[in-house]
């Protein structure tokens, strides 16, 4: 049911694989009203299992704090649209940062006596949300992935197409679904595992780059998400301590960096991409006049 987009659902889903990880990377779902991020980021999340994930259209300030401890370790947390979750934001981060969250409250017990207690909750968990106002949200933006629907009129006429086609009923809506169920077995075989990477060492980020930290932080963590996905196609190794991993191949840096070469521009860019579009789209009408 995904028309065109194949490197944002590519992206997205790799993203969404390392909720099983230690160490999860986000995502964020950029574009105007109507672009289909929303719609993106639903048909992505269907293929996974549905007991991984907690879909999220709004929710009140200390929600967050009252899961059960592991309730939402090694989730998928999806919230619709962003603006509906701008109270947990600080919690938010903190889950997506230090992967656990903490809230001492006072209550009263059965003999009405006050008694302090720390509620704990736990991650890591994987964020994925979508917005479009990108400036609003920069400090999540930060953590994320960021991924811009694409907007284009080629993109207009296939999802046109695909539109009427579906009014047409030629669309297999079971096919669909088989492939839907397969994605989610093909998680469910998917095992924490540690990864490492020998030649990490050797990448460096072009100076240009914004927040080259966090940025790095990023890549490196996308190049692992490669990697997991194909822990059955990889040596499984031991270390002196007995601690099984598996190691990332130049393979799995060169998918990854052609994934990931054309976001990672876009995120250092010190424009919105709206904003750039719209500044090149002038520069080229100069040019003609």
């Amino acid at each position: 049911g995904i028309v065109g987009e194949q490197q944002n659902s590519m992206i997205s889903y790799l993203i969404y694989c390392t909720r099983k990880q230690p160490i999860p990377l986000h995502v964020m779902f950029l574009g105007s009203s109507g672009s289909g991020k929303t719609y993106l980021q639903e048909r992505i999340s269907e293929l996974m299992p549905p007991e991984d994930k907690i879909e999220i259209t709004q929710i009140t300030d200390n929600a967050l704090y009252y899961f059960k401890q592991e309730e939402l370790k090694h989730k998928l947390i999806l919230i619709e649209d962003l603006d509906g979750a701008m109270t947990v934001f600080y919690p938010l981060r903190e889950l997506q940062t230090k992967r656990r969250i903490s809230k001492t409250v006072t209550l009263k017990d059965s003999k009405g006596n006050l008694k302090t207690i720390t509620l704990t909750v736990e991650g890591p968990v994987c964020v994925s949300g979508c917005t479009t106002k990108e400036k609003i949200y920069e400090d999540n933006a930060n953590r994320c992935i960021l991924l811009y629907t694409d907007m284009s009129k080629d993109q207009d006429k296939r999802i046109n197409q695909y539109q009427t086609r579906l009014s047409a009923g030629e669309i297999n809506h079971e096919r669909e679904q088989q492939y839907q169920r397969l994605f989610q077995n093909m998680q469910r075989m998917l095992k924490p595992i540690t990864i490492i990477n020998p030649y990490a060492k050797y990448i460096q980020l072009p100076e240009a780059v914004f927040k080259p930290r966090r940025t790095m932080t990023l890549l490196l963590g996308f190049i692992e998400a490669v990697t997991f996905y194909h822990q059955y196609q990889r040596e499984v190794k031991k270390d002196t301590s007995g601690t099984l991993y598996i190691e990332t191949t130049t393979t799995d840096i060169e998918q990854a960096f052609a994934l990931l070469k054309e976001v990672l521009f876009s995120k250092s860019d010190e424009l919105t991409r709206a904003t750039r579009d719209f500044f090149e789209s002038i520069k080229r009408l100069l040019q003609t006049t």
